[in-house]
């Protein structure tokens, strides 16, 4: 979001352009992993559980987690070993993670 202001110095009138800077974005620069499940499946999921879903191909995979970590491709980790989507939980008695998609 971007907003604009009007300040005048000395009767010379600036615009000022504020603009929030990437860091200040939940979920700029956020690591994410991509990789197939068990079953074959496209999974993304980022380090912390925050965001991740189950897609049928790796365009699609690596589109959403290009849209969900800032459109920074370097953040993006592709692992070779099976990755599963944890799914985080609240529960009255604190946070726990289910692991879902893992029973055959």
């Amino acid at each position: 979001m971007a907003w604009s202001a009007r300040i005048a110095i000395s009767e010379r009138k600036i615009t000022v352009k504020l603009v929030e800077p990437p860091s200040c974005s939940p979920t700029a620069s956020a690591v994410v992993f991509i990789g197939r499940d068990c079953r074959g499946n496209w999974v993304v999921r980022e380090q912390n559980g925050l965001f991740g879903g189950l897609f049928v191909n790796h365009a699609q995979a690596l589109k959403y987690a290009l849209s969900e970590n800032g459109h920074d491709p370097k953040t993006i980790i592709e692992l070779s070993r099976a990755i599963e989507l944890d799914i985080p939980v609240q529960e009255s008695t604190g946070t726990r993670r289910a692991a879902f998609f893992r029973a055959a």
